[in-house]
């Protein structure tokens, strides 16, 4: 009985061999969870702000679905089974030794199984938020980080020291002040040459308060002299020193900086706009019209292309009424405006919500 023993051997180090290698699965799934998961929530994220500037256009309410938890579980089920068969043979009398037969399984079942809990933002605070105008701090801070005024004004600001924005909001639709894109244009040129100074302190109430501020010596003629025109657009006494930046109608003053922001729910609205959408929906009734056309050759804010059959290649792309939405990966501008919407929403606070209900869904 020799060679039963050895089968039973072997199956012995089969399933030690097996239990041992898999007895912990999870610290090699953490590179390869990381990466995938931050895709997949970065990729669902932009689809959700895309769509809801689209629905927007059509009237249709934003819903914002906010990825709660994720929790990755996985599990791994072996099975080993081994049989053993010995049988003697009689001939011609003569006891043959007993020939031994033997089989041995191994399985193993991967599952992953991943629960994934999303919290609608709803509630009177959203609300609120959606439509509270971004703080004037969130604007520097974009600035400050390297945004361009070129970019940044035209989207956020609706009005700087009584100059108005171009807007093209449907029954609100009105032609912007010449001077505010040139202002645009002179801050974005400072910008480059490190001749806006911002700052954002904290006021002892704990509120932010932003100041902008020109360097008074040591630049060049020309740098000055886009200075100088700043303060003349903005009507600003004393360019050379600085000035506090506040949310509201201008006051008059010389030593301030009055901004108007737009909220968030505003600047979609303004971006859905720019959405090609089908004349028949516009004739129907079914979407608002879009803004008349641009009186300069500046190129739009934010290119939102459309058809009936999905992109080959797209930044992002989104089904809505039976009908594709895409920026194009190779519009750097629009990606840009687009990223910088997402951004917007990050350092405004919008995601508040009051006791949102919780769904749970288990992907098998």
């Amino acid at each position: 009985m020799a060679a039963c023993r050895i089968s039973a051997v072997v199956a012995a180090l089969l399933i030690t061999s097996v239990t041992g290698a898999c007895s912990s699965i999870g610290p090699s799934t953490v590179s390869r969870d990381r990466s995938d998961y931050s895709a997949a929530i970065g990729d669902s994220w932009k689809q959700q702000t895309l769509l809801n500037i689209v629905k927007l256009r059509y009237a249709d309410f934003p819903v914002f679905m906010e990825i709660a938890q994720v929790i990755a579980g996985y599990q791994l089920q072996t099975t080993v089974g081994a049989g053993f068969t010995a049988q003697n043979y009689l001939t011609n009398a003569v006891n043959i030794p007993a020939a031994v037969g033997g089989t041995a399984a191994v399985g193993a079942t991967y599952i992953d199984r991943p629960t994934i809990m999303y919290a609608p933002l709803t509630g009177n605070d959203f609300i609120k938020k959606l439509m509270t105008p971004i703080p004037p701090s969130a604007v520097m801070f974009l600035l400050q980080s390297g945004y361009p005024a070129t970019l940044v004004m035209p989207l956020v600001v609706d009005s700087i020291n009584g100059i108005a924005n171009e807007s093209k909001r449907s029954a609100m639709s009105r032609p912007g002040d010449p001077e505010f894109s040139r202002l645009a244009q002179l801050l974005y040129e400072l910008q480059r040459a490190n001749a806006l100074q911002i700052r954002v302190e904290r006021a002892k109430n704990n509120s932010e308060i932003s100041i902008v501020g020109f360097p008074p010596t040591n630049v060049s003629p020309d740098i000055a002299a886009k200075i100088a025109e700043v303060g003349r657009i903005l009507h600003l006494s004393g360019t050379g020193r600085v000035h506090q930046v506040r949310y509201g109608g201008w006051s008059g003053k010389g030593d301030e900086i009055a901004l108007v922001t737009r909220s968030m729910l505003q600047v979609m609205v303004e971006l859905g706009v720019l959405a090609q959408v089908p004349e028949d929906d516009i004739a129907a009734g079914k979407a608002a019209p879009g803004g008349p056309p641009r009186a300069d050759e500046r190129p739009s804010l934010l290119n939102i292309a459309s058809g009936t059959a999905p992109p080959a290649e797209a930044h992002v792309a989104v089904q809505y009424k039976g009908r594709w939405f895409w920026i194009a990966d190779t519009d750097f501008r629009s990606k840009s405006t687009f990223n910088s919407v997402m951004l917007l929403f990050a350092i405004s606070d919008v995601g508040v919500r009051s006791a949102p209900p919780v769904v749970t869904v288990p992907a098998n």
